[in-house]
């Protein structure tokens, strides 16, 4: 009986959600994409107490590309076609020591600090953009991106505290993805999203594979648990992730990936008894409202030149998370 029910209460919320205006319904979506990658973070934090962070990367991978296997498969090998396939290995390549700098970083520094220094992607990638791209930066973006890494120098305080090494990690790990930002804008050019998120999941695996196997660690049955959840929770955020892009603009969305700081502090207490301090909380809104600002700027010059959110964000959706 209970069987039968299920459906039948599940079918007001649905109804409720469709009932929403596009841009609420990718709002409740960027909030769950949030907890998701908060979560997938702890996990990521705990796993990395045991395992080798490589390892723990490799499992990512493999999990998730179980989640979206049935799309590979209903596309079919013409999803690999395309007319640059060295920039695609160059993108994996990227997303790999991206990916592998955040998970060494994480198991190093605490959430909520790794966290709010994530924030500096964006900042990284305007800035390459207008040095690679020749974009055209006025005054007032050229201050944002300053005042992000005034942010991420409250956040690291050096000179006051020492400069941990993780912290540098997750630094990296933001610059090295926002350099696989600039490899996507130009695959972009030529190739679908579903292409370009094709290639990246597939030749991650072999490429940590290759150094987890130097360092393999059979994992406790325990921790089988916590590497499904990662490899699952983070593909389904990604998803999620571009599906709310699909359905509101990103200067909408962006205010809402603030919450993952509000997550990682909350479930880094819980999990690993770390209070972020004043300066941390100060610093990830600098570098966040900075984010912010400069996402906003470029929304404003998508839209004049006829160009929507989704089509620039939708194919970099698959990165170090």
């Amino acid at each position: 009986m209970a069987s039968h029910l299920a459906p039948a209460r599940s079918l007001p919320l649905l109804e409720s959600y469709n009932g929403l205006h596009p841009a609420a319904r990718g709002s409740a979506l960027m909030m769950v994409a949030t907890v998701m990658f908060a979560g997938m973070h702890t996990a990521i934090r705990y796993s990395t107490q045991h395992l080798p962070p490589v390892e723990v990367a490799f499992f990512r991978n493999v999990f998730g590309l179980v989640v979206i296997a049935p799309l590979l498969v209903r596309h079919g090998p013409s999803l690999f076609s395309t007319k640059r396939p060295g920039l695609h290995v160059v993108r994996a390549v990227l997303n790999v020591v991206s990916m592998l700098s955040f998970f060494v970083g994480l198991s190093m520094t605490p959430l909520a600090r790794a966290t709010a220094l994530s924030f500096t992607a964006p900042l990284f990638t305007a800035l390459l953009s207008a040095l690679f791209l020749g974009e055209v930066f006025r005054w007032r973006r050229w201050t944002a991106i300053f005042a992000g890494f005034f942010g991420a120098l409250v956040i690291l305080r050096p000179g006051l505290h020492a400069l941990d090494f993780g912290s540098v990690l997750v630094l990296v790990s933001s610059l090295l993805w926002s350099m696989a930002l600039i490899d996507i804008k130009v695959l972009g050019r030529t190739d679908s999203s579903m292409t370009i998120t094709a290639y990246v999941t597939v030749l991650m695996i072999p490429m940590t594979l290759v150094p987890a196997m130097l360092v393999w660690q059979t994992p406790m049955l325990d921790l089988w648990g916590w590497l499904i959840f990662i490899g699952v929770i983070g593909t389904l955020g990604q998803l999620i992730v571009t599906e709310a892009v699909k359905l509101a603009d990103m200067t909408v969305l962006m205010p809402f990936d603030f919450l993952k700081l509000v997550w990682a502090a909350f479930l880094g207490i819980i999990f690993f008894a770390e209070v972020p301090d004043l300066l941390t909380w100060i610093g990830g809104a600098i570098v966040f409202s900075s984010s912010f600002y400069i996402a906003w700027r470029e929304a404003k010059l998508r839209k004049a030149k006829g160009l929507s959110s989704a089509q620039s964000a939708s194919a970099g959706t698959s990165g170090k998370q």
